[in-house]
């Protein structure tokens, strides 16, 4: 192929590995899988001629060994704040204390259960996609959680009081942790991400986590369209991590692999950055259903109070 020269062979490339993927090493200090061999991608026969283009910037494929602590923290981090915003929400119900305990309880149980689930999912490189005729299975691992967790909670007549309960201020001002993007930067900036993904996620998510913060005061000093800017920011959000999903499956080896074919996101299935797709992305969505369901209510209650004045 014109303009296209062999790879050359990746070193020390074990035969063995997950889920028949060629390559799988383990060199940390961290009891769990610490680092996948990705190299192993360009080693195979169908990728000396797909990728390694002549002049194209050499990704770094090795997961560097800051981002596990990096993940690890802000997975628990973002757990624990789940868990203050539903005991916090509990104290503040109108209800029974044996109700609003084992409203509490249930929905502690099952985001414990979630992230117990996704992390082991993940450890295990479940959703590690080798080359561009693999299904973006991973788009599953988003989507199921989402919709059973709304589903779920939108049947719910416990949550609903509690949800009621909840200050809107704290559903947004929580999603301040979207800052933490900033680590797509340093890994693009490291030669670890495509451009084309790292740029608009790591942008994106610093200016929804900078926004919730604002957001958040506007609500709690009640400003004027407080609401509304609550409203737009939520909108915001959700299209910063649909834009963020969209470009990680393009930029990453399947079967929609359209984009960086030069340098493709491997990391982003691979464990520990998979953590954010499975476990972070489902939950932000979430928290954003759970802003509009509030905030649909809230205009749904100032239109009832306007039709009795007036």
């Amino acid at each position: 192929m014109s303009g296209v020269q062999r790879a050359p062979m990746v070193p020390n490339v074990c035969a063995t590995g997950h889920f028949g993927v060629a390559c799988l090493g383990i060199h940390s200090p961290y009891t769990h899988q610490s680092n996948i061999a990705i190299d192993c991608y360009y080693n195979s026969y169908y990728y000396y001629h797909s990728y390694i283009k002549i002049g194209a910037a050499p990704m770094n494929l090795h997961v560097p060994d800051y981002l596990f602590s990096f993940i690890d923290v802000a997975s628990l981090s973002l757990v624990v704040g789940v868990l203050s915003l539903i005991w916090l929400a509990t104290i503040r119900m109108e209800s029974r204390w044996r109700e609003r305990v084992g409203t509490a309880g249930i929905l502690s149980f099952a985001l414990l259960g979630w992230y117990a689930a996704a992390y082991y999912i993940g450890w295990q490189n479940v959703f590690w996609a080798p080359d561009d005729t693999a299904v973006p299975i991973i788009l599953l691992g988003i989507l199921c959680p989402i919709i059973i967790g709304l589903l779920f909670l939108s049947r719910s007549e416990g949550f609903a009081r509690l949800l009621d309960a909840l200050p809107l201020s704290w559903l947004v001002g929580i999603q301040v942790y979207r800052v933490l993007g900033f680590m797509f930067l340093v890994l693009w900036w490291g030669g670890h991400l495509p451009w084309q993904f790292a740029l608009p996620a790591g942008i994106g998510d610093i200016a929804v986590g900078v926004f919730a913060a604002v957001a958040a005061c506007m609500l709690i000093v009640n400003a004027s369209y407080s609401h509304s800017a609550a409203y737009a920011w939520c909108l915001f959000g959700i299209a910063d991590l649909v834009v963020a999903v969209t470009m990680g499956a393009l930029t990453s080896p399947g079967i929609i692999h359209f984009m960086a074919l030069d340098a493709p996101n491997m990391l982003i299935t691979a464990y520990p950055l998979v953590m954010i797709p499975i476990f972070a992305v489902p939950v932000s969505i979430i928290l954003h259903g759970l802003c509009l369901w509030k905030l649909r209510r809230f205009h749904a209650d100032v239109r009832t109070s306007e039709a009795v004045r007036a």
